[in-house]
């Protein structure tokens, strides 16, 4: 993926990649409506493979689409555009009705009419380069074409060609899920390519941590889209003793000290996705804290504290609700801080 504010920690889901030709829009899996495409233009990872589509002077609409429909379930479709001589494009991906398009405006780097179906972003690569992209929401779907077109303006579906109305493409992806994992390339294989999930473990051992007392901060960005519980421990590597800093869903964030007890300490916080920001939580008997982006949060207290933390992972504790997302920086402590230094390290 690309890293933004680097350095950052991508951890990301098993996804694959179903257009069989991701950069080659020359192939006859592509159909071209009412447009023509050339080679030999410099994409977003510094080749000379990216495409130029040219409309040409037809009433209709000027488009490329793959000879493949996507099933009805969630899906998420993306592509690397820059402006040529056009802004504006849409993409097209089915939601609960037909035709649910989403325009993007090349020249700004900005999301233009968004259909009801869609969650829609736009990341910006340099160059001029962005990466667009629509994933599904809701619960129910109808197959689809993904479709990509060149638009006169927002909102623009069909018109007049003027023969030279042109933008630029590269890197086509369309995966299974709510949001958009970073670029898979495809060349050809009949299925697709598959990237496999991945893993970090390993981190910590029980003389690392501190049972009765301590800090965990965590910075990350919650991915748009993504409603999945999204878990972040320090654990005894079961989810009967931890201390978290969960995604709870799209727009929360829960801080949580786990007992077998069941005397819990939780806080829940709602934030915006795709900002990163910084998370912390004290653990300590009737000290619990919780501070983000250098404010403290209102809490309760509780007089326990989890027992036989030996383990930082990207999970729950015991392998299960793993965390997707992007990480920036993690830190702990084996003792509580003062309050000015809980609120200078979220700061």
């Amino acid at each position: 993926g690309k890293v933004v504010g680097c350095p950052h920690h991508i951890l990301e889901p098993e996804r694959r990649n179903l257009f069989t030709y991701s950069e080659d829009y020359s192939q006859s899996v592509w159909t071209k409506d009412n447009t023509t495409v050339t080679s030999g233009f410099i994409s977003p990872d510094g080749s000379l493979n990216a495409y130029k589509i040219l409309e040409d002077t037809s009433n209709g609409i000027h488009r490329l689409y793959p000879n493949f429909t996507v099933n009805s379930q969630k899906h998420t479709s993306s592509v690397f555009a820059k402006k040529g001589t056009r802004n504006w494009i849409f993409l097209r991906l089915e939601g609960l009705t037909e035709n649910q398009r989403t325009w993007f405006d090349l020249e700004n780097g900005v999301i233009g009419t968004v259909n009801s179906d869609h969650n829609a972003s736009i990341e910006d690569y340099g160059n001029g380069w962005y990466r667009c992209s629509v994933s599904i929401k809701g619960t129910a779907y109808q197959s689809s074409f993904p479709i990509l077109g060149i638009a006169e303006a927002d909102n623009s579906v069909s018109y007049i060609g003027n023969g030279i109305g042109s933008i630029y493409i590269w890197g086509s992806q369309v995966e299974a899920g709510s949001y958009p994992t970073s670029y898979i390339p495809t060349n050809g294989e009949a299925n697709g390519v598959t990237r496999q999930a991945e893993t970090a473990n390993g981190s910590g051992d029980a003389a690392t941590f501190n049972d009765s007392e301590g800090v965990l901060m965590y910075e990350f960005a919650l991915q748009k889209g993504d409603n999945e519980v999204r878990q972040f421990s320090l654990s005894n590597e079961s989810d009967n003793e931890n201390v978290k800093i969960l995604q709870l869903n799209g727009s929360t964030v829960r801080f949580e000290a786990k007992m077998s007890s069941g005397s819990n300490f939780v806080k829940d916080v709602l934030i915006a996705a795709e900002i990163n920001n910084k998370y912390l939580i004290q653990y300590k008997a009737n000290n619990y804290k919780v501070f983000v982006n250098g404010f403290a949060q209102s809490v309760g207290q509780r007089s326990t504290t989890p027992t036989g933390l030996n383990r930082i992972s990207f999970d729950r504790g015991d392998g299960a609700s793993d965390f997707y997302g992007k990480t920036k920086q993690i830190q702990y402590y084996n003792s509580v801080l003062t309050d000015s230094e809980l609120e200078q390290l979220t700061s």
